[in-house]
């Protein structure tokens, strides 16, 4: 026995007429899959269920892995305290789970009560669990649960996670489905709860074409740049599902599609089949080494120093002779991200340094052991680690935020000796008053305080 069924399911209160009233009528296309998902997982003798939410305790290095006998959960700060379950924890499924999972070299942390009240979080069935499950116990399904969050892991470990809960469905013979729990993009309309992106409905899109024909491929290989624009809570819950079927074909049903509140639900039952396909996390190395010699040169530099630095402790000196676009001084912010989340920026607004080629060796460092926001960046991260390079022009001032423009600018705000500053271009900032916010909140001015100068500027982003 094995995992006999993954399926991807949203997870928005609203779906409940307890909570959204009249408004639920809305998203009847997604009840109703949510019903024949249901239907469908009951006709197969499932002996336990395993459901990956974004919505529990998400670590940055590790996958959290629910330990306890019992679950209990209910919808009441969504106004619905009525509705509540209480459904048992398979722990020795869980536990198997865990032990697979570190023999594939990914992180978990068990998460029992002790556990969790000593990392400040709370376990139970978060909203990411409770909407899906009031669909399935409603057509019966009421077997023991292994819950576990996603996590900021990189593509393979979270993937790797998957094929650990099917190893371990095997070595306990159990029948598993794997529900991964989350919604798409939250961005679709200029009235959604983020805000409108176009990445939002493209990334939609992607998802959709990709699980109806059966490509898991194309589900691992999204820029989670492009992720993180389109505002999704349900990528990574989804890579770690498709991993319980690595070197499986499958078929996939998607059962529906809406996004009636500017946020995308999708409904998709997928079935394993007997045939095999080409395993993909070899793929994924390749596809990670061939973008690393793609690198532009400001980059190459900064990945060189800071693995020299972390590795042998030395700080390098630059090539010699200089590539001509490492030559000249200028300012340059280093950013390090793992699976799209920041891991350290650190930059100079002007230069500091004699050219661009020492701005960067030093900033590089800076970035991975001196911002305050992270840990040290360890020699174990070295390798999973996604870098940029910004390189400024010269600050200007501005007269207003009509002269501002997030995609084409940064901004830089001062005021009574504390400034703040923002690069252009990130993802999941598309608005100036947003923009500003962000770099005032970063400088530690009150908002609304009055006589704030901005400045604008342009950077060479290099990846």
């Amino acid at each position: 026995m094995a995992v006999v069924a993954v399926a991807l399911v949203p997870h928005p209160p609203i779906l409940l007429e307890a909570v959204g009233g009249a408004e639920s009528r809305r998203v009847q296309a997604t009840q109703q899959a949510l019903g024949e998902l249901g239907r469908r997982l009951s006709a197969m003798a499932l002996e336990a269920l395993v459901m990956i939410t974004p919505h529990g305790p998400v670590f940055r290095d590790a996958v959290a892995i629910w330990g306890l006998d019992r679950l209990d959960g209910d919808l009441s700060s969504f106004g619905a305290k009525g509705v509540s379950f209480q459904v048992p924890g398979d722990l020795e499924l869980a536990r198997a789970t865990g032990q697979e999972a570190r023999r594939l070299g990914v992180r978990t942390i068990w998460l029992d009560r002790p556990t969790a009240r000593r990392h400040g979080v709370q376990v139970g069935l978060d909203h990411g669990l409770m909407v899906p499950l009031y669909f399935l116990v409603a057509q019966g399904i009421m077997t023991p649960l292994a819950a576990v969050s996603s996590a900021f892991l990189p593509v393979e470990d979270l993937y790797r996670f998957g094929q650990a809960i099917r190893r371990a469905a095997e070595v306990l013979g159990r029948r598993v489905a794997v529900v991964a729990s989350g919604d798409l993009s939250h961005r679709l309309t200029p009235d959604a709860p983020a805000g409108f992106s176009p990445r939002g409905a493209e990334f939609d899109r992607l998802i959709q074409a990709a699980l109806t024909r059966g490509d898991p491929w194309a589900v691992l290989q999204v820029d989670p740049e492009s992720a993180e624009a389109a505002g999704e809570c349900g990528w990574r819950s989804l890579i770690m599902a498709l991993g319980a079927l690595e070197g499986q074909r499958f078929k996939a049903d998607l059962l529906s599609y809406e996004g009636p509140f500017g946020v995308g639900y999708a409904v998709a039952h997928l079935e394993p089949l007997p045939e095999a396909r080409e395993e993909l996390l070899p793929r994924i190395k390749q596809f990670r080494e061939d973008r690393r010699r793609a690198e532009s040169p400001p980059v190459a530099l900064a990945r060189r120093s800071l693995e020299s630095y972390i590795r042998q402790g030395q700080v390098i000196d630059p090539p010699d002779p200089l590539p001509g676009v490492l030559q000249q001084p200028a300012g340059a912010f280093v950013s390090l991200k793992v699976s799209g989340q920041l891991r350290g920026c650190i930059g100079t607004i002007g230069a500091t340094r004699p050219n661009l080629a020492l701005e960067i060796i030093h900033n590089a460092i800076a970035a991975a052991t001196d911002d305050p926001r992270f840990p040290p960046v360890e020699p174990e991260e070295l390798d999973t680690l996604s870098y940029s390079v910004d390189v400024l022009g010269q600050p200007e001032p501005v007269s207003g935020p009509d002269e501002l423009d997030p995609q084409r600018y940064g901004v830089i705000v001062s005021h009574a000796g504390r400034s703040g500053l923002l690069l252009p271009a990130l993802a999941g900032i598309e608005e100036v008053e947003a923009q500003v916010r962000i770099a005032m909140r970063k400088a530690d001015i009150p908002a609304g305080t009055p006589g704030v100068k901005l400045q604008r500027f342009t950077v060479i982003r290099y990846y």
